[in-house]
């Protein structure tokens, strides 16, 4: 009895102490909470939140360092095994306090924790997701340095996959970390292959990203200056290193320094001057120089086309290789200005920094690639030598991706192939899933689903990546062959999907044109019945149903006079020609078109019409009245009065002709292909005069007025009339983005594509 009572008496007093170090951390004071910890060696695998939470996932995640740092260094004083039982408590989530950790990107945090016990790392939360992957999915540079680095060797591997399949190289990608991707691509090479559960590599998931190239995105005429005077350092591959720890420390205190923040831009300014002083030493001291060659061999020698030792030096790799060792320091000078010019203007404002942003993504996503592309294995055969793998199917068949088992690629075969037997399964215990034979001719997960899918450049093609495309033909020309399960090809796909660049690139590259583009997809459709269909999106980047099928017929003729004529066959599997095609695809956007232009034309023609009146009616209206004598202006000989009836004359005429071409465009028969020429050019005509006929109207009305105001208020009266006039010019300003993309609709040749996301 008394036993009992003592141990009630002790289940009190734990739960009393669990309260109050609810309240201490919840009110951020965490000098009690250490103090607990310290008294009690009990407390330390209490969870204290609803979540399951115990007061160091709560300091963790609430980036309390030093806090993190001393609960360490206490649950550590009751023994390895203690250590270890507190350091591996999950919340609801499975989250240990080294996957918060890992998702701060505290550094401190992470090693602390981590040098407890290495093994740590590879802990599985709900979704099994080890402390390492969250590094990746969050994008946490540093800490995935050091958690690599506190790994024990050969266990970094086993902690790269998630349930699903997705490793730190697919999250990375997605996540646009391409600077983390190009460290995981050096230290997990074997990651540039592996496959999820979708069957889709890292180069599928980067190929499905066009913004993330230079491609993919539209700049304006400014922005491109800016963008092109941007200089971007080159990715190179980062040593980790605990000594990393104190540099991430020094750098967080200079973020809050003990001087006025605008002092700032004075010590940047002189860091840079200090680094251009280390590259000058450099450039002048040959022996310095080639000890960082010799430290750096890999990357003196990358190759062009993925090879090494000297062949065809990459000039994305080391950008002294371009031009003279003595023109790199003028180079690197020119930077320092540059970047100067930056600091001292605020280090560039908010737009300047996204579009360096913007820039650094461009440039590093092309490094990534062509990393992928080194190690890449999708078109060489097997190295058994039994049955290579297939770089070409037959007519009909699907060109497959490829998976990794035990470090040999293989490709993925149906369920009822006969060879399924022979085909493994990769999949590792650490990596969730273990690789296993398939027998009876049972996949182990469904390959069906995993062979539909597309090759990357397939898929690149698809979205428009150009660079890709051009580096996957340059290293593997016979991926030009590749096909889909549709039996669409390259060339088929990038007319279906609206990518003038690619399809431009395919065809000034040397290929057989005769099997590429007379290619023909499982419905007997060639490119040109594809650039036919109008799908269910908006593909080009013009605003405005008339100006979209204006487009739409311009793409159409690219394509067809890209050929010669009767290149393409006439019938598809339905018998219907291109013809025919796109007009039954495009009969929505043809009402759709008719219905805008007919609005935009009422609405205008109202403006002009009223502007025509008012013209008329001053024309005849002369100020100061006429001579009896000689029925002639009596201010025919004053400057304002000749600016008066010039205007006057052109507001008149420029407003009929303004209502011609609105009224031609409202009796219009709205043919579709009325929409290439005849009904742009029209409106454009109809916008024009409006805008002059706007325009000459406040002219001649400021001008007449002014011989009311000559004496009195001569020099008050230009502000007058500009704010009078300004009020009228709102409706022209209006308009102006409208008439712009008409202009550029109208004489561009070839149309430019909308980049979207696709899903891969």
């Amino acid at each position: 009895m008394q036993g009992s009572t003592m141990q009630t008496s002790l289940s009190f007093e734990l739960e009393n102490r669990k309260k109050e170090l609810f309240k201490m951390a919840m009110r951020g004071k965490w000098k009690e909470v250490v103090s607990i910890y310290a008294a009690d060696s009990k407390i330390h695998e209490v969870k204290i939140t609803r979540s399951g939470d115990t007061a160091l996932h709560v300091a963790a995640s609430d980036g309390q360092e030093d806090v993190v740092e001393q609960l360490v260094e206490i649950i550590s004083r009751g023994g390895l095994v203690h250590a270890e039982e507190v350091l591996l408590t999950k919340n609801e989530r499975g989250n240990t306090p080294l996957h918060i950790a890992a998702s701060m990107e505290s550094v401190k945090m992470c090693s602390c924790i981590a040098m407890v016990k290495p093994s740590l790392i590879g802990a599985f939360n709900n979704d099994r997701e080890t402390p390492f992957f969250l590094t990746a999915l969050r994008g946490k540079k540093e800490a995935f340095l050091c958690l690599h680095k506190i790994c024990e060797p050969g266990q970094g591997s086993s902690y790269c996959r998630r349930m699903d399949g997705e490793t730190i190289l697919h999250c990375a990608i997605a996540g646009d970390y391409f600077d983390l991707a190009f460290q995981i691509i050096h230290l997990y090479k074997e990651l540039v292959n592996s496959v999820n559960e979708h069957g889709f590599t890292p180069l599928h998931v980067l190929a499905s990203k066009p913004s993330a190239f230079k491609s993919g995105s539209n700049l304006r005429l400014w922005n491109s200056i800016i963008y092109h005077c941007i200089f971007v350092d080159d990715l190179k591959v980062e040593e980790p290193s605990y000594a990393r720890e104190s540099l991430i420390k020094s750098f967080k205190e200079e973020k809050n320094p003990n001087h006025p923040e605008n002092y700032q831009s004075c010590i940047n300014f002189f860091r840079l001057l200090g680094n251009a002083l280390r590259i000058v030493v450099y450039s002048r001291d040959p022996k310095k120089q080639n000890k960082s060659d010799a430290e750096n061999p890999e990357g003196s020698n990358v190759a062009l086309n993925g090879k090494k030792n000297g062949k065809e030096p990459t000039p994305a790799s080391e950008g002294q290789h371009i031009c003279p060792s003595n023109y790199s320091t003028c180079i690197e000078f020119v930077k320092l200005i540059y970047k100067s010019i930056l600091i001292v203007l605020g280090l560039g404002s908010n737009a300047i920094m996204k579009i360096r942003e913007k820039k650094e993504k461009h440039k590093w996503s092309v490094q990534v690639m062509t990393k992928l592309l080194e190690s890449t294995s999708m078109y060489e055969y097997e190295h058994t030598g039994e049955t290579p793998q297939e770089t070409q199917k037959d007519d009909g068949e699907e060109t497959k991706p490829y998976e990794i088992s035990d470090g040999d690629v293989q490709p993925l075969t149906p369920p009822n192939s006969a060879d399924s037997s022979r085909s493994t399964n990769t999949q590792s215990t650490d990596n969730q899933k273990n690789s296993t034979n398939r027998k009876g001719g049972e996949p182990e997960r469904e390959t069906s689903e995993i062979g539909n899918k597309e090759t990357a450049i397939l898929i690149a093609a698809k979205n428009g990546v150009t660079e890709m495309v051009e580096k996957i033909l340059e290293l593997f020309p016979i991926a030009i062959h590749d096909m889909n399960a549709e039996k669409k090809n390259i060339v088929l796909l990038a007319v279906e999907n609206r990518q003038p660049h690619v399809y431009k690139l395919l065809m000034k590259r040397n290929i057989l044109r005769d099997s590429v583009f007379r290619k023909l997809d499982k419905d007997g459709n060639s490119a040109l019945h594809l650039a036919a269909t109008l799908g269910d999106y908006k593909p080009w980047l013009i605003p405005g149903a008339a100006l979209q099928m204006q487009w739409e017929i311009k793409w159409y003729e690219f394509v067809k006079n890209s050929m010669p004529p009767h290149y393409f066959v006439r019938y598809n599997n339905e018998k219907k020609t291109p013809k025919e095609i796109f007009t039954e695809t495009h009969k929505k956007l043809v009402k759709a078109g008719g219905e805008w232009l007919t609005n935009t034309s009422e609405s205008c023609s109202v403006v002009a019409a009223l502007i025509a009146t008012v013209a008329f009616a001053t024309s005849t209206a002369v100020p100061g009245g006429t001579n009896k004598n000689n029925g002639k202006p009596t201010l025919e000989h004053k400057p304002a009065f000749e600016v008066f009836a010039i205007a006057s004359l052109v507001a008149l005429c420029f407003s009929v002709t303004s209502v011609v071409m609105f009224l031609a465009i409202l009796t219009s028969r709205y043919q579709e292909m009325d929409f290439e020429s005849d009904l742009p050019r029209k409106l454009l005509v109809g916008l024009t005069s409006l805008f002059v006929s706007i325009a000459s109207m406040l002219v001649c009305f400021c001008a007449g007025h002014f011989f009311v105001l000559q004496d009195e208020l001569k020099y008050a009266a230009f502000p007058v009339y500009a704010v009078a006039c300004l009020l009228v010019s709102f409706f022209a300003v209006a308009q102006f983005p409208l008439y712009f993309d008409l202009l550029w609709a109208t004489y561009k040749k070839v149309p430019q594509r909308s980049y979207k996301v696709a899903p891969l």
